[in-house]
């Protein structure tokens, strides 16, 4: 969805749409930004389900363990940049309009999903071959 249509899926829409109608109230009362951002922690990810995928196929709990390390390091250094980098490309006018940069981040999702699980078939074949 997030590739051909640039959205999510109507359901998913709706059913994150009913969770906030509830938490709004929460959310402006007097320190519910802390309670919303710790529920929010609870929230499923995709991005988050697709790392932990990979850590799943790396091949043991210390490379699973730095994969998810890596995953944490890179999202961390993106949450603390991207906003800078939003700010500035909308001062200089984003000529890409926004429904082209969901499609690219659903395209590069299937891309990465896809090379996790092709390197895994790979790399299984290849010691059932003999080949590693």
């Amino acid at each position: 969805m997030l590739l051909a249509q640039a959205r999510q899926p109507a359901w998913v829409d709706q059913a994150g749409r009913s969770v906030w109608s509830r938490i709004r109230p929460m959310a402006t009362a007097r320190g519910g930004v802390f309670a919303t951002g710790a529920l929010w922690t609870f929230m499923p990810c995709g991005l988050l389900y697709s790392a932990l995928l990979v850590a799943s196929l790396s091949g043991g709990p210390l490379q699973g363990a730095l994969s998810m390390a890596l995953f944490a390091a890179g999202s961390g250094a993106s949450m603390l940049l991207a906003p800078m980098l939003y700010d500035r490309l909308r001062d200089r006018g984003n000529a890409l309009r926004r429904d082209w940069g969901t499609r690219a981040a659903g395209a590069l999702l299937i891309l990465v999903a896809a090379w996790a699980l092709w390197a895994d078939a790979f790399h299984r074949v290849a010691v059932w071959c003999g080949l590693a």
